[in-house]
């Protein structure tokens, strides 16, 4: 019975242990979210405030169509005047009649409508138009930018990470030849030199591998920014299948940069609306006809005005001279109407470049693929080679270290390879137009 006390007793008090410690273990670190890359495209496009800024320019574009479209539009003023002068009070100076001012109050509507103006307002409406659909391309442009900075910084990222696989392999791999030449050493089967190389490539390993981790964090920073975060954010990024091989007729691609890239739809736009608005500046010479009617009452004022009144006309205004402003505003315009033409040509050789360099560059890319894999295949044949050559004692420390160099090279090389091409076909899609 006293036995059996004893066990209760000490389940109980291991069992009041038990929940002490659990509840003193530190809690669970959070689960690393997963992330795609077309998920990290759709949260920049939302997030990204290099978008959100090109959206609201192009909102203010074309808030400017309604602020021009308005002259076709009648205005219309309520006012309430109310006038306590003098007997006989006339305003004397500062004009060439001399009108007498009642005492009065009296309230009523002004309306006024432009008849025409001779085409200017219209070619004002219509460049404000173009402005806005160039402002409405920006927006295709912005977005295509932080497209382009998410897939290099995705790709980024998952080339630090295997870089870092890499480098952790390799130096659990250098760690166990440093160990067994060690023990070699010690049952004087190998010499102090071989230990002595062994730690430098185990040195070399782990340097390699501080620095691959550091390139994983600011990868990961980078990817955070061109997400639109302001701060740094880690993810399990999910690997993408390899794109085909780049097209081959280059022609063909390079007219379709020149057909899709907004940038250069914008500029076109925005030099017709130059050159529509010079056209609008050049109809300033031309005469202007509105139309103008004026009604209220007046209920209390001197005997001199009536009740009421009501008055309609018209007005023509003729510009003579104004001291060449007119025509300086023309010659502004036409000279800016031609800097956007050159603009556009700038920018339309500057794509025909950009294009034909990620092209290039696409196509290096592809080719590296299939090198880098025979490269990793021969080296690690070297270091098995090599490998059996030193345990058997035909080869020295050193031609083991160059094989192991040449195996992590290697590996490094056909890891960067992969997303270095898929980096590539990003770029060459950005140029094309295509990634929006």
């Amino acid at each position: 019975m006293r036995t059996l006390n004893q066990l209760l007793i000490s389940a109980v008090f291991f069992a009041f242990a038990c929940e002490g410690l659990s509840a003193q273990a530190p809690p669970a670190p959070a689960a690393v979210q997963q992330l795609s890359l077309p998920e990290a495209e759709k949260i920049a496009v939302q997030n990204h405030p290099q978008i959100q800024a090109s959206l609201e320019l192009a909102s203010a574009a074309k808030a400017q169509v309604t602020q021009q479209r308005s002259a076709y539009y009648p205005t219309a003023v309520g006012s309430a005047t109310g006038v306590d002068a003098e007997n006989n009070s006339r305003i004397a100076a500062g004009a060439l009649n001399n009108p007498i001012i009642y005492e009065r109050y009296a309230n009523g509507v002004e309306v006024s409508q432009l008849v025409t103006d001779f085409g200017r307002t219209h070619e004002l409406v219509k460049s404000s138009n173009l402005h806005a659909q160039s402002a409405q391309e920006d927006v295709v442009t912005s977005r295509a930018d932080v497209l382009l900075r998410v897939d290099r910084a995705y790709f980024g990222a998952l080339k630090a990470q295997a870089v870092l696989t890499v480098a952790q392999e390799t130096v659990k791999d250098r760690q166990l030849v440093s160990d067994q030449v060690t023990a070699l050493e010690k049952n004087k089967i190998k010499s102090g030199l071989d230990v002595s190389f062994a730690n430098v490539d185990l040195a070399q390993a782990q340097l390699l591998l501080i620095q691959a981790q550091n390139d994983v964090d600011a990868s990961y920073a980078e990817l955070s920014a061109a997400l639109g975060y302001g701060d740094q954010h880690t993810f399990q990024l999910m690997d993408e299948p390899l794109p085909p091989a780049p097209p081959s007729n280059f022609s063909d691609l390079l007219q379709q940069a020149i057909k899709n890239r907004p940038e250069l739809i914008s500029l076109r736009l925005d030099a017709d609306s130059a050159h529509t608005y010079a056209t609008a500046e050049r109809d300033l010479w031309f005469p202007t006809i509105s139309a103008a009617g004026a009604a209220g009452l007046t209920p209390y004022g001197a005997d001199q005005l009536a009740p009421r009144y009501a008055a309609a006309g018209f007005n023509v205004n003729i510009p003579i001279f104004n001291g060449h402003l007119f025509g300086a505003l023309r010659s502004e315009a036409n000279s800016r109407a031609r800097a956007e033409d050159q603009y556009l040509r700038d920018e339309q050789n500057q794509i025909s470049r950009d294009v034909r360099t990620a092209w290039l560059n696409a196509n290096s890319a592809f080719q590296r693929l299939s090198v880098t894999d025979q490269l990793l295949s021969q080296a690690n044949q070297a270091l098995d080679l090599a490998q059996s050559r030193y345990k058997l004692g035909l080869s020295s420390i050193i031609e083991l270290s160059q094989a192991q160099l040449n195996q992590t090279q290697a590996q490094i090389a056909q890891a960067s390879a992969r997303y270095d091409y898929q980096t590539q076909i990003s770029v060459l899609n950005f140029q094309l137009g295509a990634l929006h």
